[in-house]
């Protein structure tokens, strides 16, 4: 969905609710319009604060997150930017503005990019390129058309549908697959994002324990588990130890 189309719907979406959700839906409304006011008046805090009472109020999406990511931005907040584009990323994966600024932010960083093992939709050619609701949809489309062509066939059994039954139950084993493959990097999508400064990393969950090295705003870390209030990280296979939980913050919080 474009930009317009989004805003297309947060017009439209009041008139075809009841009249509570559709109340909502326009205050919802008011607080959007007036957070890019605010960006556009380079008020950057004031936009921050009102994007992030839109995601607290449940109306989360790409575009608020890559909105948010621009304030944070250009209010000189590099990992919290970092961690807003990378959420927009989940939900608007081929926006090219989200893909250019994420990409000129991603620059910016001191430390060098960590292991990205672990992400199996890399590995499936285009996968990376929708989101988990658009796999859906697309894997929910190939069964309909199947059961359609095999219903056809009950009543007339042609040549055609006999080759569509055939070829439809080939793209929906690739969709399947596909599909499990996207669902299983979603749920196991552990990185997180050091959100500012210069972060130490130790070899225990101790801040008396040995620094072992340093990381900066921006880096994306895999967020193994926590302890108290002590988070385990790596950066590479021999790059692992502990560090503040509220100095990082997991990409994928949300449902």
């Amino acid at each position: 969905m474009t930009r317009i189309a989004c805003l297309l719907l947060i017009a439209l979406l009041p008139g075809l609710l009841p009249a509570a959700a559709a109340a909502d839906i326009k205050a919802a409304q008011e607080i959007f319009f007036e957070a890019n006011r605010a960006y556009k008046n380079q008020q950057f805090r004031k936009a921050i604060d009102t994007y992030q009472t839109l995601i607290a109020d449940g109306f989360a999406n790409g575009h608020i997150f890559y909105n948010l990511g621009n304030a944070y931005y250009r209010s000189g907040d590099l990992g919290r930017a970092i961690l807003f584009y990378e959420r927009a990323r989940l939900l608007i994966p081929r926006d090219e503005d989200l893909k250019f600024n994420l990409a000129h932010a991603a620059g910016q960083t001191l430390d060098a990019p960590g292991d990205d093992r672990g992400r199996p939709a890399g590995d499936f050619p285009g996968l990376d390129s929708v989101n988990l609701f658009e796999a859906f949809f697309v894997f929910a489309l190939l069964n309909l058309g199947f059961f359609l062509v095999l219903g056809t066939r009950l009543f007339r059994k042609t040549e055609w549908s006999y080759y569509a039954v055939i070829f439809l139950t080939l793209l929906i084993g690739i969709g399947a697959c596909a599909l499990a493959l996207k669902w299983y990097g979603w749920r196991t999508d552990n990185r997180a994002v050091v959100l500012s400064g210069e972060l130490d990393v130790h070899a225990g969950p101790d801040a008396t324990d040995t620094v072992l090295f340093k990381l900066h705003a921006g880096t994306i870390v895999r967020h193994e588990r926590e302890e108290d209030a002590w988070a385990l990280i790596h950066l590479s296979p021999d790059k692992r130890g502990w560090t503040a939980a509220n100095r990082i913050e997991r990409i994928r919080t949300f449902k």
